[in-house]
């Protein structure tokens, strides 16, 4: 049996309980406080053995304010119940406000293929009378779809 030792000679046991690796050099840890309330004294919790029981015990959750583009500011709650939660998806999941802004950069991502694909729609670009009556219908619909709200 081979043992690995790091360097200064410390050494790694390779049967660890769980299966955590160490982070590649390449990488940055980032940390972030995920409770309102820091404890008034700290305490010792045995008996978890797993992730999970960990993030059920704890139940980390961080108050966000977001931003729109008129600058009003919105507060949500994230809360954290696996590691899946601390991605894109799993933070976005759970805020409306991230979902309305996903929902529109994938229309915004329609609309840039469709300028890039649709030959009519670029033939109507083109020409400036075409254009320009394209441009009239679409502030129609715009403001329809404002006064509708």
């Amino acid at each position: 049996m081979s043992s690995n030792y790091g360097i200064g000679g410390n050494e790694v046991k390779l049967d660890a309980g769980e299966a955590i690796s160490e982070i590649p050099q390449n990488r940055t840890l980032l940390t972030s406080k995920l409770t309102a309330d820091t404890p008034i004294k700290p305490e010792i919790v045995g008996g978890l053995k797993t992730v999970e029981e960990v993030f059920a015990h704890y139940s980390p959750q961080v108050k966000i304010d977001f931003e729109d583009q008129e600058g009003t500011t919105n507060k949500e709650l994230l809360n954290f119940s696996n590691l899946g939660d601390f991605g894109a998806k799993g933070i976005t999941a759970q805020s409306p406000f991230l979902q309305d802004l996903d929902s529109a950069k994938e229309q915004f991502q329609k609309i840039i293929k469709q300028l890039k694909t649709n030959k009519i729609l670029k033939t109507a670009l083109q020409d400036p009378e075409s254009k320009e009556a394209l441009l009239k219908v679409m502030q129609t619909l715009i403001q329809e779809l404002e006064d509708a709200k």
